[in-house]
């Protein structure tokens, strides 16, 4: 980010819902729309992405959900859970990043690696031993995101995308 640029995070609340649903769904589509069958991929944004379960998801208080403004500007979003609200680890010394996306007008500008430093900030604050992400093994960009920012492979696990079956990479930053 430049001298010029004002970038705020700022904690997801209820009457957050109607932003969430719309910068989640766009940042999904952006990112793997061109990648998945369009009928797989219609049914995964209709059901990941609804009111009911974003909803819900919000109101998990092992769940958290972060905004992103650039000069008061809407520019992404993050998701971590803890406890039983993560997708697979479920170690009571993790957090889980499972979401992290910046809209396509605001990448290259650094807002991925600001993210990225509060997310960790979190993870220390939670006194846990490591943090850890899925991330497509198709999505190379992504991948290389992580390992500079310093994860590493720890196994895969399956995504469904509709009746399409990926792959995702289990990957940890350890916190100590």
């Amino acid at each position: 980010m430049d001298a010029n640029n004002s970038l705020a995070i700022q904690k997801c609340e209820e009457h957050d819902l109607e932003l969430l649903i719309s910068i989640s769904r766009q940042t999904f589509k952006d990112a793997f729309e061109h990648q998945n069958n369009p009928e797989d991929f219609k049914t995964y944004l209709n059901s990941s992405f609804s009111k009911e379960k974003l909803s819900l998801e919000l109101q998990n208080p092992d769940s958290e959900f972060y905004f992103v403004f650039v000069n008061d500007k809407i520019a992404g979003y993050f998701k971590v859970n803890q406890h039983g609200a993560q997708t697979d680890v479920k170690d009571a010394d993790t957090i889980e990043l499972e979401r992290i996306y910046v809209l396509n007008e605001f990448q290259g500008k650094g807002i991925g690696k600001e993210l990225m430093n509060a997310v960790k900030e979190i993870a220390l604050e939670a006194e846990k031993k490591f943090l850890w992400l899925g991330v497509w093994e198709k999505n190379e960009g992504a991948i290389r995101f992580y390992q500079k920012n310093g994860f590493s492979k720890f196994g895969t696990h399956p995504y469904p995308i509709g009746d399409d079956v990926q792959t995702d990479w289990l990957m940890r930053f350890d916190l100590s």
